[in-house]
């Protein structure tokens, strides 16, 4: 779809968020799902904001949605994780 606006000249070439779930997801949430799809610590450091961080930061898919009609085939953090997982796993071998 986004190569079928392009060659219509619908958009100018766009990039576009693609986050997942409705509401997003925050940092510590991605890394808990990830340490409990895996077994596995993921390293992480907390440090103290930078000037100019923002408050909150969510990826929304909402954009490429009403321009593309794009929805992302998963959308739950966990399935993500999981599928990503096993793909990492797979190519491993």
């Amino acid at each position: 779809m986004s190569l079928e606006a392009l060659a219509r000249r619908k958009f100018p070439s766009k990039i576009f968020n693609l986050g997942c779930g409705l509401d997003g997801y925050s940092v510590r949430q991605v890394l808990a799902t990830a340490e409990r799809v895996t077994g596995r610590p993921v390293p992480s450091e907390v440090g103290p904001r930078r000037p100019g961080d923002p408050a909150v930061l969510v990826a929304s898919a909402d954009e490429i949605r009403r321009e593309l009609g794009f929805v992302p085939k998963r959308q739950d953090l966990e399935v993500i994780i999981e599928s990503a997982w096993r793909w990492m796993q797979d190519s491993a071998r």
